[in-house]
């Protein structure tokens, strides 16, 4: 008979309890001190192959080693407001707070199987059964009270169960510190590229603020027409606008990074106007193997494990309810009638009671613990592979912006050479009156969406690099 069974018999037929003393005592004999389910980890509802693109499947080898950050991250500037942040963001004190906190909480489930001694004076009055006087008696020493044998391991569970929380905890503790590298990274690396991008709008606002001038002054002495007016006021607008709404989206990025680094970046550690340009070469490359394997030691997949196994382990706290609990309590010490002479020789003395107690009904509260306990276990269960499948569908999308991102970046790259060609040549034939001035301006609006998408899809090519290197569990 399993202990899944036993404890299904006892929670259908109370009565089943009361006749089951033998069977208690055989369970104890062979040792049964846990009713908790084994653990086992399930297996991982994902692929066992990672979905690499072509230009690493060839080469990849079946498990690669992780990156620590400092390794990932070479540039000295980068590091050292990693370190900043590191000492200072508060979502990572609160992580590093709850670990202790489930450390001390482990610690006093732990202190729950060992006995509570205290020490106590105590005086009792009773009537006398002869006399009917009052009679007082005065006790002083070491007492332990209700102490529980833990048969059935109940306060083990418990235990195990604090255990895997504080495990837990520390996997949730290393997550929010990988999140926070990688968010720094990101950031960091957003606010290069927008302080790359004002500061090239600023340039092309000056210089359309100049052509606007020039426009007016042609326009007064009857050389330009009203429309080469209005189109050189209107790019002049546009400039400014782009100008505007990039600083906004620059301070924005400023105002995040100095959250993620718990207070203000000092100078010196901000990117420069260019510093996207070279960010890539900031970032070493992220080592990645063929099996998915990887993706189990994700922090936050340990976390979701462990608390399956603290699940686990509740479900044997809630059988051991259907056992009978065995309490010890115990005093020793000097008593006396009198309180004069109660540290005097020859007052020793000692108590010592057990208590068995079991339920014989109680509405079916603890068969609906048991049941609640078995769901926990499911959900828990449900989690952990809703986990690993994110982590699959994570890490399978940044590795499918390996090539695609660099393919994208250098057609990019090809398209802006040829945009700087077409406005050298528009403003060569303007001066030499082969082109037109909407000619001109719509060469140079070209140039400029064209180097603002480099920007940005050198920032989308860096971010996927930050990207697969935390999916990867760093």
């Amino acid at each position: 008979m399993t202990v899944d069974m036993i404890s299904n018999l006892i929670s259908t037929n109370p009565r089943f309890l009361s006749r089951s003393s033998t069977l208690v005592a055989a369970l104890v004999l062979a040792g049964c001190t846990s009713l908790a389910p084994r653990h086992e980890r399930p297996a991982a509802p994902v692929p066992g192959e990672l979905p690499l693109p072509a230009s690493l499947a060839a080469s990849a080898p079946a498990r690669a080693a992780s990156t620590a950050w400092p390794d990932f991250l070479t540039s000295p500037q980068l590091q050292q407001l990693v370190k900043l942040s590191l000492e200072r963001n508060r979502d990572l004190r609160v992580a590093v707070l709850n670990v202790q906190r489930a450390q001390a909480q482990l610690g006093v489930t732990r202190a729950d199987r060992l006995p509570t001694v205290g020490v106590g004076l105590s005086n009792a009055a009773s009537p006398n059964a002869s006399t009917g006087q009052q009679v007082h008696t005065y006790t002083a020493g070491v007492q332990l009270s209700a102490w529980e044998v833990d048969l059935f391991g109940r306060i083990a569970n418990l235990g195990e169960a604090a255990q895997a929380q504080v495990l837990a905890s520390e996997a949730g503790r290393r997550s929010a510190e990988l999140s926070l590298v990688a968010g720094v990274a990101s950031g960091w690396l957003a606010l290069a590229a927008d302080t790359e991008l004002l500061e090239t709008t600023r340039r092309i606002a000056d210089s359309r603020e100049a052509s606007m001038k020039l426009a007016q002054l042609r326009f007064d002495k009857g050389a330009a027409s009203s429309v080469e007016l209005q189109s050189a006021r209107t790019l002049l607008e546009q400039a400014r606008a782009s100008r505007a709404q990039l600083q906004r989206q620059r301070d924005q990025d400023l105002n995040a990074l100095t959250l993620l680094a718990g207070g203000p970046v000092p100078a010196e550690l901000l990117p420069g106007a260019t510093a996207s340009a070279s960010a890539g070469a900031m970032l070493a490359p992220v080592p990645v193997g063929l099996s998915s394997e990887v993706l189990l030691q994700r922090p936050d997949v340990i976390q979701a494990e462990q608390q399956l196994a603290a699940a686990n382990a509740n479900i044997g706290v809630a059988r051991a309810a259907f056992f009978p609990r065995l309490t010890l309590t115990a005093s020793a010490g000097q008593a006396s009638t009198s309180l004069s002479d109660l540290f005097s020789a020859g007052h020793f003395a000692w108590t010592m009671s057990t208590q068995l107690l079991a339920t014989v009904f109680d509405a079916g509260r603890n068969k609906a613990n048991l049941d609640s306990a078995k769901i926990s276990r499911d959900i828990a269960v449900a989690q952990y592979e809703k986990s690993v499948q994110s982590a699959f569908r994570e890490t399978a999308d940044a590795l499918a912006g390996l090539d695609t991102w660099r393919d994208q970046l250098a057609a990019q790259q090809v398209q802006l050479d040829a945009a700087r060609e077409t406005a050298r040549l528009a403003e060569l034939r303007y001066q030499n009156g082969a082109a037109s001035e909407l000619e001109r301006l719509d060469a140079q609006r070209s140039l400029l969406a064209t180097e603002q998408a480099l920007v940005q899809t050198r920032l989308g090519e860096q971010l996927n690099r930050v990207t697969l290197w935390k999916v990867l569990g760093g």
